[in-house]
């Protein structure tokens, strides 16, 4: 059995609260804190079965190693999700082929080049669940890592979205082609834009880092770069809003018509 992880936040351990309430081994909360918010979280871990325990602000802080607890901390058991990306993929292809053509999900993914800070993780993690990203993809050198900031970032989407960290990136973005997946990169250069491109199939949309955007040989194996549209001062968004313009843009064209109006 994997060992107890730490998660912290009224976002993140609600929504671990609601979604494997079993998996909580036990909640930490600040005792002396007694506004409404903080009964009714729990009053939702009495009414789970999770154990309580009161503490106070500096032993939640040393739990979890960060003063931006918001008075919840909590040890729980890991959940459990496929091991790589191409059992995610063969798990999805097995699904569809059970469905109807018209009810066949086409894989979404989100590709990271070069995201080093854990804010910037954990808010593209959150956009990804919103979006329903079937996976985020990032290189294991020069990016960043799961841990107890992008948790609390992600607001429990951390939990829910595979994170896979890949040793060569570029080889991983030509095995995608190889089971029929386009890929699409952001770059400020390219002649079309995002509104241009069609998202509809099997997609992998790549960014880069803000500022350095993606390497040359990641934005070469794309099958197509596009832009996103800027008409103010800033030369570029920041990477997690630029994933949401671009995974929103792809949900949308994926709605049914009936549903998009």
């Amino acid at each position: 059995m994997s060992s107890p992880k730490v998660l912290f936040g009224f976002h993140t351990v609600g929504a671990r609260l609601r979604s494997a309430p079993t998996s909580v081994l036990e909640l930490h909360f600040e005792a002396s804190r007694r506004d409404a918010r903080m009964r009714q979280f729990v009053d939702r871990a009495n009414a789970a079965g999770v154990r309580l325990i009161e503490s106070d602000r500096l032993r939640l802080a040393r739990l979890c190693g960060s003063h931006s607890h918001q008075g919840v901390v909590a040890r729980v058991q890991p959940i459990a999700q496929v091991h790589s990306l191409d059992e995610l993929l063969e798990t999805l292809e097995a699904s569809n082929a059970e469905l109807p053509h018209a009810e066949q999900v086409a894989p979404l993914l989100l590709v990271l080049d070069g995201v080093t800070d854990p804010h910037n993780l954990g808010a593209c993690l959150r956009v990804a669940d919103g979006a329903g990203v079937h996976a985020v993809i990032a290189p294991k050198d020069h990016a960043a890592g799961i841990n107890a900031t992008v948790a609390k970032v992600a607001s429990g989407a951390a939990e829910t979205v595979p994170y896979f960290m890949v040793t060569n990136l570029a080889r991983t973005l030509h095995e995608l082609k190889e089971r029929s997946i386009w890929i699409v990169g952001t770059s400020d250069a390219a002649p079309r834009t995002l509104y241009q491109a069609d998202l509809r199939g099997p997609v992998a949309l790549v960014l880069g880092a803000e500022g350095d955007g993606m390497r040359q040989l990641t934005s070469k194996t794309c099958d197509e770069l596009v832009t996103i549209p800027m008409r103010g001062a800033v030369e570029s968004l920041n990477v997690s809003v630029a994933s949401g313009v671009c995974l929103y843009e792809a949900l949308r064209q994926r709605m049914p018509q009936t549903a998009a109006r």
